[in-house]
């Protein structure tokens, strides 16, 4: 269900997102529906990585053991 509501943008912003608004459907009155596929993109992706950081782990490891992988993928990178 939509809810309606009021949002004050940055004039750069505002012209950016009627741009896009033109490009994708060829008016500026779908600034909502870009605004809410931006924003529904943008949370999609950190709700996805917190359920990654709060979910079961299939491996554990101590600190000195991850300091030691990480030491060694960093000399393998600079070399």
């Amino acid at each position: 269900m939509s809810k309606r509501t009021t949002i004050l943008l940055d004039k750069e912003l505002y012209e950016e997102l009627v741009k896009e608004s033109l490009r994708r459907y060829g008016t500026v009155k779908a600034l909502s529906k870009v605004l809410n596929s931006i924003l529904l993109e943008t949370f999609k992706g950190k709700r996805e990585m917190l359920r990654l950081i709060y979910s079961e782990k299939a491996a554990k490891t101590t600190c000195e053991e991850f300091e030691k992988f990480r030491r060694e993928l960093s000399r393998r990178l600079e070399s």
